[in-house]
C-alpha cells in the first residue's frame, strides 16, 4: 500500500480546466471528449513534473506526452493547465516559465520566462485568461498580462504578498493574496482587484488569512478558500459580491481547502494532515447551500485529494489523489451521482489538475 505522507502545504493548488469561454462555458462546436491531461507537480527541486495523457477512444495512454512530444521534460513543479483557443498553457513555478503548446498535439510552441526586472523569478502560480490576453499571477507579488496572439508578456502590476489564485469577474481580476511563503505566522488576508482595462489594482478586499484557490461562477460572485494556519483558524470557504468588491458570506460550516465550480455547481474537498481524513462535497452556488454531505456514493475511498476537476460536456468529476511526493498518485474519474466510471493509477508525482481534450 501506499504511504501517505503531508504534501507541501505550498503546492496545494487545483484549477478547473477545459476548453471555455470567459465564463467557463464549453465552446458550442464542441461535441466529444477525446481524453484528458493531467498535470503532475512532480517534487519540489527534482525537475520531475510531468504532463500525463489518456485517451478515452482507445485507452492508450502517455505517463509524459509533453516529453514524448519535445525531448525535454516540462520543468520545475508545473502547477497549473488551461486551454484558451488552440493553445495550452503550463504554468511552471520553481522553472519561472509559462509553457504555451498546441493543444491538440501537446507540441511546444513557446516557453515564456517570468523573470522581473532584477533578473529574479516571479515564481508563477496560476494563469487566468480574458479576451485574448492571459493573466498570471506569481508569489513575487505581481500578475503579468501575455497577449495570447504574439506570446509576449506586455505589462505586470502589483499585488499583496504571494498571490496564490486567480479568476475573472465582472471585467476585474480577483487575486488571491496567500502570503504563504511567510508561513507559519506571516500571511496575507487579502483579495486584490485588479481593473482590467487600465490594468490597475483598485482595491483589496479582507478575508480569512491564507487565501488559495478562487473562482468565479456564472452570476458574478467569487469564491474563496483561505487555508488559514493549518492549526486554530481552520480552511473557511467566502463570497464575494464582484459588484460592490465585499466580502458578502463566510461558510463557517465548510471548511474546504479545495474546490472547483462547473455550471453553478461547486465540488469541494477537505483534508486534514493531523488526522489524515477527508471529505468531498457538491454545494450549490444560486442557493448557497450544500446539494450532498458526500459526493461519493458509493464505496470508493480516497483518503488525500489533491485536484479536482469536472468535464463540463457530462458532468464527470475528476479527482486526483497524492500520496507522497516521491510515489505516483492516482486519478478517479465518476459520474455527477458519484459513483466511480474508472480509476487510473500511477499518473505522475503529485497529480494536480485534470483538462479535457475535446473534438467536433
Amino acid at each position: 500500500m501506499k504511504i501517505k505522507v503531508l504534501l507541501s502545504c505550498i503546492l496545494v493548488s487545483l484549477l478547473f480546466s477545459c476548453k471555455k469561454d470567459d465564463k467557463g462555458n464549453v465552446e458550442p462546436n464542441i461535441t466529444t471528449t477525446e481524453g484528458f491531461y493531467v498535470c503532475c507537480e512532480g517534487s519540489w527541486g527534482n525537475n520531475n513534473g510531468s504532463l500525463f495523457y489518456y485517451n478515452l477512444e482507445n485507452r492508450q495512454h502517455y505517463n509524459d506526452i509533453f516529453k514524448d512530444k519535445n525531448g525535454r521534460g516540462l520543468g520545475d513543479t508545473p502547477v497549473d493547465l488551461k486551454i484558451y483557443g488552440s493553445k495550452m498553457y503550463c504554468v511552471v513555478n520553481t522553472s519561472n516559465t509559462v509553457e504555451v503548446m498546441e493543444a491538440t498535439t501537446a507540441v511546444s510552441i513557446k516557453q515564456i520566462p517570468l523573470i522581473n526586472e532584477d533578473g529574479i523569478g516571479r515564481q508563477p502560480r496560476q494563469i487566468a485568461f480574458h479576451n485574448g490576453k492571459a493573466y498570471v499571477c506569481s508569489f513575487d507579488g505581481t500578475v503579468v498580462r501575455i497577449d495570447t496572439t504574439s506570446l509576449a508578456v506586455e505589462a505586470s502590476v502589483k499585488c499583496g504578498r504571494n498571490p496564490d489564485g486567480i479568476c475573472v469577474a465582472n471585467n476585474k481580476l480577483y487575486v488571491s493574496n496567500s502570503g504563504g511563503l511567510g508561513w507559519p505566522e506571516n500571511y496575507d488576508n487579502t483579495v486584490s482587484v485588479i481593473d482590467i482595462e487600465s490594468f490597475s489594482e483598485i482595491k483589496r478586499i479582507s478575508v480569512v488569512i491564507n487565501p488559495g484557490k478562487i473562482l468565479a461562477d456564472s452570476e458574478g460572485d467569487v469564491y474563496v478558500v483561505s487555508r488559514g494556519n493549518y492549526g486554530d483558524i481552520p480552511y473557511t470557504l467566502q463570497r464575494i459580491d464582484s459588484r460592490t468588491d465585499e466580502t458578502v458570506q463566510t461558510f463557517d460550516n465548510i471548511n474546504a481547502l479545495n474546490f472547483t465550480i462547473c455550471n453553478d455547481t461547486a465540488y469541494l474537498y477537505s483534508y486534514d494532515f493531523t488526522s489524515s481524513t477527508s471529505w468531498i462535497k457538491s454545494f450549490d452556488c444560486k442557493t448557497e447551500q450544500i446539494i450532498r454531505e458526500s459526493f461519493i456514493s458509493d464505496q470508493t475511498v480516497i483518503i488525500m485529494p489533491y485536484g479536482i476537476n469536472v468535464n463540463p460536456l457530462n458532468g464527470d468529476v475528476y479527482i486526483t489523489e497524492a500520496y507522497d511526493t516521491q510515489v505516483t498518485g492516482d486519478v478517479y474519474c465518476f459520474d455527477r451521482q458519484g459513483k466511480q466510471k474508472f480509476k487510473i493509477e500511477d499518473v505522475g508525482f503529485s497529480p494536480n489538475v485534470t483538462l479535457f481534450k475535446y473534438k467536433d
